[in-house]
């Protein structure tokens, strides 16, 4: 069963939006936003979770992207932008004040941005961790970074149907490809066994398809924040790792360039991390967001 709780909001017709707070909300604490990457759950971060250090610091709050865990909402039909405008109107419900930070991982790295487009009066500060900026673009790919278009052509198609789908299951290959970029090959059993069962949950029936080919469709189309870049003027810290199977470390180098109007914009590479960096290095980016955080709270 899922370690979420969700509250309403009103962004697309009506939105439970699924969360998750490992401590009660303290309003003399700093809130860092967590934003879970493609397919996969505020369970994600299930390391910070556990981490005093982190939570005697900071309100962590999870929050589950359209599409993605247990959020729900009116209409089958979403983008990025419209997982930022969510997140945002999850602060206000749950009456959160103060300064607030915001990591995401892969897609969550895009979201967080965006949601420091739209209020930027209210993000003190964003952590993208193994992401990129750009759309799926000609400059991505000679970078040698995961192509979504060769990748997720075929599968969006198999996710078509004209007719309703209530026995529908997600297809194993679906399953292999998050996990095993996400975590890198070398991910023991446990961990692959706890997401397999995860998108038997998740991922099911014809409710459980339709979300899932938004989510890829949003993946392979999105649109790109490089122009938008510029417009960012809060502090940023990137973290990669080196054996990040979706994004390189140069792709990063270059786009952390683009934050120009930001006061402060560091990439920190992390040796042997992966494109999950926060499950394969939780010590090294729990350390970096704790110094992140204090030091501009």
């Amino acid at each position: 069963m899922p370690n979420t709780r969700t509250i309403k909001v009103p962004h697309l017709f009506g939105t439970d939006a699924a969360y998750q707070m490992p401590r009660p909300y303290d309003a003399s604490k700093p809130t860092c936003v967590l934003i879970n990457s493609f397919t996969m759950t505020s369970d994600l971060y299930a390391k910070q979770y556990k981490n005093d250090s982190l939570l005697n610091a900071m309100n962590l709050l999870a929050i589950e992207p359209y599409g993605h865990g247990q959020t729900r909402a009116g209409t089958d039909t979403f983008t990025y932008w419209d997982t930022a405008i969510m997140n945002l109107q999850v602060l206000d419900a749950l009456g959160i004040k103060g300064k607030v930070f915001a990591l995401g991982t892969s897609q969550g790295g895009w979201i967080v941005v965006r949601m420091a487009l739209l209020q930027p009066h209210r993000i003190a500060g964003i952590l993208p961790l193994g992401t990129s900026m750009d759309y799926e673009s000609e400059r991505t790919r000679q970078n040698g970074n995961f192509d979504c278009i060769e990748t997720l052509t075929g599968p969006i198609r198999d996710l078509e149907s004209k007719d309703a789908t209530p026995d529908w299951v997600m297809p194993d290959y679906f399953r292999e490809f998050p996990i095993y970029t996400g975590f890198g090959h070398d991910i023991d059993k446990a961990t692959v066994k706890f997401w397999w069962d995860e998108y038997s949950q998740n991922y099911s029936g014809d409710d459980g398809r339709k979300r899932l080919k938004e989510c890829t469709i949003n993946l392979r189309d999105r649109d790109g924040l490089l122009a938008r870049l510029y417009e960012v003027r809060c502090p940023v810290l990137w973290l990669h790792g080196t054996e990040d199977l979706a994004y390189k470390v140069k792709n990063a180098e270059e786009e952390i360039k683009m934050f120009v109007n930001s006061p402060d914009a560091q990439l920190k590479v992390v040796k042997g991390g992966q494109h999950y960096l926060s499950a394969s290095h939780p010590q090294e980016v729990d350390e970096l967001l704790l110094e992140f955080v204090k030091k501009y709270s």
